[in-house]
């Protein structure tokens, strides 16, 4: 048998958030291995990694510079593994890692939604799953070339097995603040990612989409819904933009020429940047609205409420295959019932 590729970091899911965050490491010497799909994997082999970002940074690692996997290595021992799966595949790579790991191997949920580290400690029992969040959008703009177009510091939950890691992350770009609760922060994060269903149904790039106001009316109902679940449930979600979360939907809802003022900072948004789930949707693959609006039903249901704008849009979003065409903000306020 040949022996295990020493790894620092293993990256369980090389798509646009993984291969950016472990792309960083590798340029800080940091040995990561990648394990994801072949048609990623074939072009980081042919191509290498580019890393860029809204602030003018351009990172490029050879394909020597690169350790590709389609399965986890047998035999190799991570100091931390980074979880950056779909939604959709979280069980099945967490019992591939639990299946192959030694036991307490500390891995870090970097996913959208708030129930993938309870999913992936549910699989993967004899690891050390830790809850985290990324606050930045990241798109694939050509094989191997993957973008940073927003800004933020990636969140996790204060744990000993992370401290070490904090300035590794801090070197290499990718700065991770350790927080000890991290629910309010997932939510405070998943309010604002209830916007990419309402971007990948426009088919715009995020600015352009949030320069719409038909469609940061259908973001602002979403909001106010969601924010009502939240209380019924107690929950206050953190501020992770530039006002707090109940101020949102106002702000969403103002006229576009004086949204450009107020929300400046939260259009700080280069023109290249689009959501994932618009990349899902491009490329025929299940997306991740279950994890973001359906999250938003089910929390009203446990509360004995219901949360009917969240639940059309996961029907929209799951219909678009049948019938692929994007929609109109007027169309979608239409499809929600706003008028």
């Amino acid at each position: 048998m040949p022996e295990a590729p020493p790894v620092d970091v293993l990256v369980m899911g090389a798509g646009t958030i993984g291969c950016y965050i472990g792309g960083s490491l590798v340029t800080e010497g940091v040995r990561v291995a990648f394990v994801g799909r072949p048609r990623v994997l074939n072009a980081l082999g042919q191509q290498g990694m580019v890393l860029t970002d809204l602030d003018g940074g351009d990172r490029r690692l050879r394909p020597s510079m690169l350790q590709l996997f389609d399965r986890v290595p047998e035999g190799i021992h991570p100091a931390l593994v980074l979880l950056t799966v779909k939604s959709g595949a979280t069980a099945e790579a967490a019992a591939e890692l639990d299946a192959a790991l030694p036991p307490r191997t500390p891995v870090l949920s970097l996913q959208n939604g708030i129930s993938n580290a309870l999913h992936a400690a549910r699989a993967a029992p004899t690891l050390h799953v830790l809850p985290g969040m990324v606050p930045y959008n990241v798109a694939e703009l050509g094989p191997g070339h993957f973008h940073r177009g927003t800004g933020g510091r990636l969140a996790a939950r204060q744990d000993a097995a992370l401290r070490s890691w904090v300035s590794v992350f801090e070197q290499a770009g990718v700065g991770i603040d350790l927080h000890p609760d991290l629910l309010p922060i997932q939510w405070g994060k998943l309010l604002l990612n209830l916007n990419n269903p309402v971007n990948a149904l426009s088919g715009l790039p995020l600015r352009e989409q949030l320069l719409d106001r038909g469609y940061r009316r259908c973001l602002a109902a979403l909001m106010d819904e969601a924010l009502e679940a939240l209380e019924w449930a107690r929950i206050q979600p953190a501020q992770l933009a530039a006002v707090p979360p109940r101020r949102m939907p106002s702000i969403l809802r103002l006229p576009t020429p004086l949204f450009r003022l107020v929300a400046a900072r939260m259009l700080r948004i280069d023109a290249q940047a689009r959501s994932s789930m618009a990349d899902d949707l491009a490329l025929g693959r299940r997306t991740e609205v279950d994890a973001l609006c359906g999250e938003v039903v089910r929390l009203a249901r446990a509360n004995g409420a219901r949360a009917p704008l969240s639940a059309k849009m996961v029907e929209l979003v799951e219909a678009w295959p049948q019938k692929p065409e994007h929609l109109s903000a007027p169309q979608l306020l239409s499809a929600l019932g706003l008028k």
